[in-house]
């Protein structure tokens, strides 16, 4: 299994924020290791795939017990860093694409999935340009924490909605901006905890859910569920309704 041959993404792409793939490519060694840069990540993976599986289930219609659900079905990891989420759809039956800004994230996920016998497509480049080769290319296409940033939001968004099939199914999650969230992943997990590395985040871009629905609704895709995504002593990250630190939703064609 090979890499995407198209070259790097350029810079001209008007969602494409140079300065934040210098910083994600920069950490792209550490994706696999749980204990890393993207350790935050690894904690929360399990209930974002249990979102993501449960909305799709019930989208498009598949049987629950099933080992593969998906098969036949095409999905999309935007922003796919190392593959985190890539392998386990993969493993749900989907046939993958894993798309990012940093060839070095690429290169990295494109070792690791060959390492576990996963046949993954994954390309360096832009939403955009990616939405000029394959438009209407994938049933699912999966966006977590990515919208926060991107240099334009309304291309970008407008790509996903040309990337999206007819009847298919975009699943997102991002940060909400609100006191709580600077305090908990500006503050604690950025300044404090290095549980993230610091300057990954800026505040002023995160976005309400609200912001974010009304900004969906512009590029053609209809929100049809919101609810939060946050983390309890008791039980980890969990989905549920405090929306007020990070946020996780589902939409379609409008």
């Amino acid at each position: 299994m090979k890499a995407s041959e198209a070259p790097a993404p350029a810079m001209t792409d008007a969602s494409i924020d140079p300065r934040e793939v210098a910083l994600f490519g920069g950490i792209a060694a550490e994706w696999w290791d749980p204990k890393g840069s993207s350790r935050l990540l690894h904690a929360i993976n399990p209930a974002r795939l249990a979102y993501i599986r449960g909305q799709a289930l019930d989208h498009f219609g598949r049987d629950e017990r099933a080992r593969a659900p998906f098969g036949g079905l095409r999905a999309l990891d935007v922003g796919c860093g190392g593959g985190l989420l890539c392998e386990p759809l993969a493993r749900m039956g989907f046939a993958v694409t894993g798309l990012d800004a940093a060839p070095e994230n690429v290169a990295v996920a494109t070792r690791h999935a060959a390492d576990m016998g996963l046949a993954i497509d994954y390309r360096a480049g832009s939403a955009e340009a990616l939405a000029e080769a394959m438009p209407g290319g994938f049933h699912l296409i999966t966006c977590l924490e990515v919208v926060e940033h991107v240099a334009d939001l309304g291309a970008f968004l407008g790509a996903l909605e040309r990337l999206l099939a007819p009847g298919g199914l975009l699943v997102f999650s991002t940060p909400n901006r609100t006191p709580q969230s600077y305090a908990v992943l500006i503050v604690g997990a950025e300044r404090v905890l290095k549980t993230i590395p610091e300057g990954a985040h800026d505040w002023n871009k995160f976005l309400t859910p609200d912001e974010l629905t009304a900004a969906l609704r512009t590029a053609g895709l209809s929100v049809r569920h919101v609810t939060g995504l946050g983390y309890a002593l008791s039980r980890g990250f969990a989905i549920g309704g405090d929306t007020s630190i990070n946020y996780i939703g589902a939409a379609t064609r409008a």
